[in-house]
């Protein structure tokens, strides 16, 4: 069996990217002085580089065209990978003000696995409640009513909004890449891109850099562009283009410390006056308010050209606020924008080697904080098939299914963002409330889902249970048998491109038979597991993980010590007298992955976890649980004994799920 993928990264993470750089030589079998020319032929399998002159060649596994949250997530998760990304954006510099600003309670669980959300969470600000405000011809300005931002219908691990500026979402991303030695190249702009009869590096990419306009070509297997709605990659795509329509209403945004006698202004808060339009006024970080001021098309300042200053949006937003008083001590940005909601009639080129992820796909109104979450997850998405697909361990039909999710969860986003703006604008505080009541599961980031597919498969063998295939997993708490932490399970095992395969039994003991059945063909190749799992270590011992000094606080040599592909957990009540020593293999080697299910007063609705995810367990069932990498369930089944019997039934299982979409070499 092949090491495990970190076990060789481990004594480098604290050390210097030269010594890194020497360790993945080491692990490919390379000696640590020979000359490394995987730069210059482009092998398939070469070692990451680890330093950032290597990481300056044109070649590249994947080049991510733009480096806003959705190119830095993509970017991110694929270094992290071991994947070989190189990222542009025609920008000089990362994002300092403004744009995008809520991160919602998914994407802050998807930052969590990536253990990357503390210092977001340190520094923003958290908004658990919506005011409603109107003014009409009969009744000044007043408050109508006041909702929770998440009420308690929605399963929540983080019931609230969390505001901060779209630059310190991105600077997360950018200092995590540094860390592992990659830099963004900057004021590179994206041209187009032509295929080439090369199988190594298939496409070319033609760019201008700089202010001289310096043309610069790089080579590359798959391009994702996350332009922005301009997107130049979308245009080099045929049959691309964004259907869809735009309103007349245009709106300016604002950010700035206030001088209010306004009495709400820490809450979420929308404000509606019949003659003069609406105002949308959040929190922000360091003091500051948010206001999207709506500038009605009938106003006939608006119709002039020249006239959207920054002084007359002020202006109308104390207008609209009368009789309140509003001041700004200080005015971080100013911006303006017409509503306007898209998708593009396809993500992919036709070979399935060129993808469009975030605003290039997709664009709609700011005001339901989804843009950059979004975005975010179309990345999220399609980062580990892209991990799969460069290391030739997927068919081609994995690739399809990222078109085939996020573009229905961007036709499920426009939908709900027309609504939502035409309530917003039509000042209804009724209508707005229960448009988001009931969409507040979708919002919240939550109650976006997948359709059946490959990925996703509903099983006979699942007989009753509250997980669906293609849904997420609610959050749940267990303690962590080998330290007796309370973990959240569903965040516990970090994001490393992994499938999570959990066993569910009351009885160990009784279970043994069956855990041992399953264990031993996923080590050898008698299954097709094992042969993936063959494949995959070995492609990882040649191209590992890129490491970063912090990643010794993550161990995450813990969760792949078996499989770079699979990570094994087992869930059980109680301790009694199991030892991490009886277990099989599999399970043993994994022991930061055994649960008890101990703590249901610690969760959101105090329940265990087996009862929360399937309804109960049977004293003699076992349950099997397969979580894609992504957090979503992809399927399971239930068996009524611990029997060898059952154990070989699980496995043909398992085996025909992952032979779905994976391949062995």
């Amino acid at each position: 069996m092949a090491p495990s993928l970190w076990s060789v990264m481990k004594r480098a993470t604290s050390s210097s990217p030269a010594n890194q750089h020497k360790a993945v030589k080491m692990a490919s079998g390379r000696s640590a002085n020979s000359t490394d020319t995987s730069s210059e032929n482009g092998t398939v399998g070469a070692a990451v580089p680890r330093d950032n002159s290597d990481y300056s060649s044109f070649l590249s596994d994947v080049l991510v065209v733009g480096a806003g949250p959705a190119g830095l997530m993509l970017a991110n998760n694929l270094v992290r990978f071991g994947i070989k990304a190189q990222i542009i954006d025609n920008r000089p510099d990362r994002t300092s003000t403004g744009r995008a600003d809520g991160i919602q309670p998914k994407s802050i669980e998807t930052l969590r696995q990536m253990r990357l959300a503390e210092p977001l969470l340190r520094k923003g600000v958290r908004v658990y409640d919506i005011a409603f405000w109107k003014a009409t011809a009969d009744k000044s300005l007043h408050r109508t009513g006041r909702e929770v931002h998440y009420p308690p219908v929605v399963d929540l691990l983080d019931p609230y909004i969390l505001l901060v500026h779209q630059g310190m979402v991105e600077s997360v991303f950018v200092d995590d890449l540094q860390e592992r030695g990659v830099q963004v190249v900057r004021n590179t702009a994206f041209a187009d891109f032509a295929y080439t009869p090369q199988n190594i590096r298939p496409l070319t990419v033609r760019c201008r850099q700089d202010v001289n306009q310096t043309a610069r070509t790089f080579g590359t297997r798959y391009i994702v562009g996350c332009d922005g709605a301009h997107s130049q990659v979308r245009k080099c795509i045929p049959g691309a283009t964004s259907v869809g329509g735009s309103s007349d209403a245009i709106w300016g945004v604002l950010d700035g410390v206030l001088d209010t006698d306004f009495p709400d202004i820490w809450s979420k808060v929308a404000v509606h006056s019949d003659a003069l339009g609406s105002v949308l006024m959040i929190p922000r970080e360091r003091n500051m308010t948010r206001l999207y001021i709506e500038l009605k098309p009938s106003s006939a300042e608006v119709a002039l050209q020249g006239r959207q200053t920054q002084e007359f949006v002020q202006k109308r937003a104390q207008e609209i606020m009368q009789p309140y008083r509003l001041e700004w001590k200080t005015v971080e940005w100013f911006g303006r924008y017409q509503i306007g909601q898209r998708v593009a009639a396809t993500f992919a080129d036709p070979k399935q080697c060129v993808f469009i992820a975030g605003d290039a796909s997709h664009t709609h109104s700011p005001k339901a904080a989804q843009g950059m979450n979004t975005s975010m997850h179309d990345s999220w998405n399609l980062a580990w098939k892209l991990n799969f697909a460069v290391r030739e361990l997927s068919k081609p039909i994995l690739m399809q299914t990222y078109e085939q999710e996020r573009k229905k969860i961007a036709q499920d986003l426009i939908d709900f963002d027309y609504e939502h703006a035409n309530a917003f604008a039509a000042g209804d505080p009724a209508a707005l409330a229960e448009n988001f009541a009931k969409n507040v599961s979708f919002i919240s980031g939550y109650g976006v889902s997948y359709e059946e597919n490959v990925l996703n498969v509903p099983s006979p063998l699942y007989t009753r249970g509250h997980l669906t295939p293609g849904f997420l997993l609610p959050p749940a708490k267990v303690t962590r048998f080998m330290d007796a932490n309370p973990v959240d399970i569903q965040t516990d095992i970090p994001a490393l491109g992994q499938f999570r395969i959990y066993f569910f039994a009351r009885n160990v003991h009784k279970a043994l038979p069956f855990l041992e059945t399953v264990s031993n063909a996923h080590l050898s190749t008698a299954s097709y597991i094992g042969r993936i799992t063959q494949a995959a270590n070995a492609s990882y011992t040649v191209q590992p993980p890129l490491a970063a000094p912090h990643d010794q606080f993550v161990c995450p040599e813990r969760y792949t010590p078996v499989s770079g592909v699979f990570t094994y957990a087992l869930v059980t009540p109680e301790r009694g007298d199991l030892e991490i020593e009886h277990l099989p293999h599999v399970l043993r080697e994994s022991a930061f992955t055994v649960y008890l299910d101990d703590v249901p007063h610690l969760d959101t609705r105090k329940q265990s976890v087996m009862d929360k995810w399937l309804d109960g367990v049977d004293t003699d069932e076992v349950v099997v649980v397969n979580v894609r990498p992504d957090g979503y369930v992809g399927t399971v089944g239930r068996w009524k004994d611990g029997s060898r019997e059952s154990g070989a039934e699980a496995t043909a299982w398992l085996d025909r799920y992952y032979e779905g979409f994976m391949r062995d070499l």
